[in-house]
């Protein structure tokens, strides 16, 4: 792995703490098997808006079938 600073003047530590984070990322994702699934977040998993009976037809049914309540 070549690294190579092309604007400004880095001080060693600086470099070393790149490198680092560098480093850490790159073992990261070695440790992932490129075929495993991602985890899905919580926010986009559908049953997370399906716990409860839908409301009933009427005037208002628009509003109330978007917050379950």
């Amino acid at each position: 792995m070549t690294i190579k600073v092309v604007r400004g003047n880095p001080t060693p530590e600086e470099l070393a703490a790149a490198l680092a984070v560098v480093r850490a990322r790159a073992a990261a994702a070695a440790e992932t098997p490129s075929g495993a699934p991602e985890q899905r977040d919580g926010w986009s998993d559908p049953s997370r808006i399906a716990t409860r009976r839908l409301p009933q037809p009427g005037p208002t049914t628009w509003a109330r079938s978007y917050w379950p309540g």
